[in-house]
């Protein structure tokens, strides 16, 4: 067991809030300690092509408030192969590195347990995506961020549907799971969510029949689960309701960027802090969560194979809009 003296830093997968307050503080800290940092840029493909910059305190200065990831970010074709994650660590050895620090999601933790198990890497992974997905950690980097641009946004388009006595069907980010379609759906006090497979059209229709609905705004997550939902929504809607005009709104990548909300800065750091500190002190191979305001340590097996359930929200869910 040696001394610290270097450690490399990447950014993968979707880019989210909150990833350059991560970035911060471990640059930050390192420097403190005398530690040299690389990020290697663009994810995975930053360490396989050996594309890197040295990062120093000047260098993550005034990134706090910047939304994305300085590093740039991506999912690499060619991480999923053995060849590329052997040159990845060919890398890491010839750049002499001491540890990895991993920003990312589920997709990415699946590499990171790749590359853990072959090559037995000391590595830290730190949850950033906006879908909140990640098993044992109550909140993700960029899901707070992402919640707030949501509603912020859809808050507008409610203006106009009350104006125009329309339906509006917005469909939101979440990948395989429907996090962000939940919690904006009950935080914008909407008529109906879809964020599953579990969902009654012939409810819905019951309640636009009505004279007056309650809400205009109909949540629908980008579920890969559960098909194009908001499309064949809006062409079942525009065929059965005529009391209302129907409309269909993608919110699209707008909920991936803008300043992250003071949440996700200080998640960033905290997370990013409590990084440094175990591949300073040779504790690692695990992803760092926050669990009741408290750090925790979730094993990069349980990461990526067990799943995450909101509880909470799908108590307010089942009392409001499963009946």
């Amino acid at each position: 067991m040696g001394t610290t003296k270097k450690i490399g830093i990447i950014t993968s997968g979707g880019d989210s809030p909150g990833m350059n307050s991560a970035i911060k503080s471990i640059v930050n800290y390192s420097n403190m300690n005398n530690i040299n940092c690389l990020g290697f840029k663009y994810g995975y493909d930053g360490l396989i092509n050996n594309n890197y910059l040295e990062l120093s305190n000047n260098k993550v200065k005034n990134i706090i408030g910047f939304g994305g990831t300085i590093l740039g970010s991506g999912r690499s074709i060619d991480f999923l192969t053995k060849k590329g994650r052997k040159q990845a660590y060919k890398n890491y050895l010839y750049n002499k590195l001491d540890g990895l620090i991993i920003i990312g999601g589920n997709g990415t933790f699946h590499g990171v347990n790749k590359l853990n198990k072959e090559f037995n890497i000391p590595i830290i992974g730190i949850p950033g995506t906006i879908d909140n997905d990640i098993y044992g950690t109550d909140l993700t980097l960029g899901y707070d961020t992402a919640l707030n641009t949501i509603i912020t946004t859809v808050d507008k388009i409610k203006d106009t549907a009350n104006s125009n006595n329309r339906i509006f069907i917005v469909e939101v980010m979440g990948k395989k799971t429907g996090y962000l379609a939940l919690n904006s759906g009950i935080a914008l006090d909407s008529l109906y969510i879809i964020f599953n497979r579990k969902y009654n059209l012939n409810k819905l229709v019951s309640l636009l029949k009505k004279e007056r609905v309650l809400s205009n705004i109909i949540i629908v997550a980008e579920n890969t689960k559960i098909g194009n939902a908001s499309k064949k929504l809006y062409k079942f809607l525009k065929n059965s309701i005529t009391n209302y005009e129907i409309r269909r709104t993608i919110l699209g990548h707008i909920q991936r960027g803008g300043s992250p909300t003071c949440i996700d800065r200080i998640l960033g750091i905290r997370l990013g802090l409590e990084a440094i500190k175990k591949i300073i002190n040779y504790d690692n191979n695990f992803v760092i969560g926050i669990k009741n305001n408290k750090i925790i340590h979730i094993t990069f097996e349980e990461s990526v194979k067990k799943k995450k359930i909101d509880i909470n929200s799908l108590y307010i869910y089942n009392n409001f809009y499963n009946k």
